[in-house]
């Protein structure tokens, strides 16, 4: 059961509580956790760098407690197939007949966990699931829980047994989230957790209540719909799109579905922050993870080690910001 301080408060206090819960078990990631919630207010999918062991799957698995939703988590291996991601039809020699048995991606928040591990064909099992919300199986279009996320988390290129993953995939994430290692001070609070009998196994036991749910998220959604974007700040996310474009540093720029992405972002975060308008702030703080692994970087820029994170960096320090 919800607690009655959320059943009674509006979806942005309530999303307020859900940050609050995964604190107790997640240290240090509150940006990340708000980038999840954006996401989730938006309807749209994330895609998470960080090296292993900094809590991705009990974030995922902590958040969807907080929700009152289903999470998962699916290995992506060089074997895995299409169907080991959608689901398949087995057949049942009792009825005589073939029977759909759902894939892992019928879920509310899916961890996509290694994702470009796995062979190309197996990533685009995802691209239908992503964009259309929706798995077809030999023709019959079968629609997903909401609400959907898929976090997926990738390794670094240089690493062996890796695939590129493809624009048009990459296109498909709302945000690309860095989960950062924690400060000294948050991992002596991790091991003061776990000397104290802190178990990532038992959410419930560790006290992580169910705050929200998906009503909570259907009104925030309706709310952050009435977020005023003025013409100043939609010609900002503009004017920085088409910078990216420009850039001589830029071999492939912010396309239009970049900048409605940053437009969305944007309003979400203003939703969060307790604004019913999106300041150039806000525009700012949500570029980086909106836009970094929307634009490519020209090769020799990437030999003198140039990020995207700096080309960004570099357009939000030129680009003129509206009064």
């Amino acid at each position: 059961m919800m607690s009655d301080r959320t059943e009674t408060a509006g979806p942005r206090a309530a999303l307020a509580a859900v940050r609050d819960e995964v604190a107790k078990a997640v240290v240090g990631q509150d940006s990340v956790v708000s980038g999840l919630l954006i996401a989730l207010i938006c309807e749209g999918h994330v895609l998470l760098e960080g090296v292993p062991g900094v809590a991705k799957t009990l974030l995922i698995r902590t958040l969807a407690r907080a929700l009152s939703v289903e999470g998962k988590r699916l290995q992506f291996t060089p074997d895995l197939m299409p169907g080991d991601v959608t689901g398949s039809l087995i057949y049942d020699a009792r009825t005589a007949r073939f029977e759909f048995r759902p894939g892992p991606v019928f879920t509310n928040l899916l961890l996509a966990d290694e994702i470009n591990r796995t062979p190309p064909k197996t990533q685009a099992a995802l691209l239908e699931a992503m964009e259309e919300r929706q798995v077809s199986v030999e023709g019959d279009p079968r629609p997903l829980p909401v609400p959907f996320l898929v976090a997926a988390t990738q390794n670094p290129v240089e690493y062996e047994g890796t695939y590129q993953l493809p624009e048009a995939e990459l296109d498909r994430f709302l945000l690309k989230l860095t989960v950062p290692l924690p400060e000294r001070a948050d991992e002596m609070s991790i091991l003061r957790r776990h000397a104290d009998g802190f178990d990532p196994r038992n959410l419930a036991a560790a006290g992580i209540g169910q705050v929200a749910g998906p009503a909570e998220l259907r009104q925030a959604k309706e709310e952050v719909r009435k977020v005023h974007v003025s013409d100043e700040v939609a010609g900002y996310i503009v004017d920085i799109c088409r910078a990216s474009r420009a850039s001589p540093s830029v071999r492939l720029g912010v396309s239009p579905r970049g900048a409605t992405s940053l437009l969305a972002t944007s309003r979400a975060w203003a939703f969060l922050s307790g604004r019913d308008y999106v300041t150039p702030d806000d525009v700012k703080a949500l570029a980086a993870p909106t836009l970094r692994h929307r634009i490519q970087l020209r090769p020799e820029v990437e030999l003198d080690g140039a990020t995207p994170d700096g080309v960004l960096a570099g357009l939000l320090a030129t680009v003129p910001v509206p009064r």
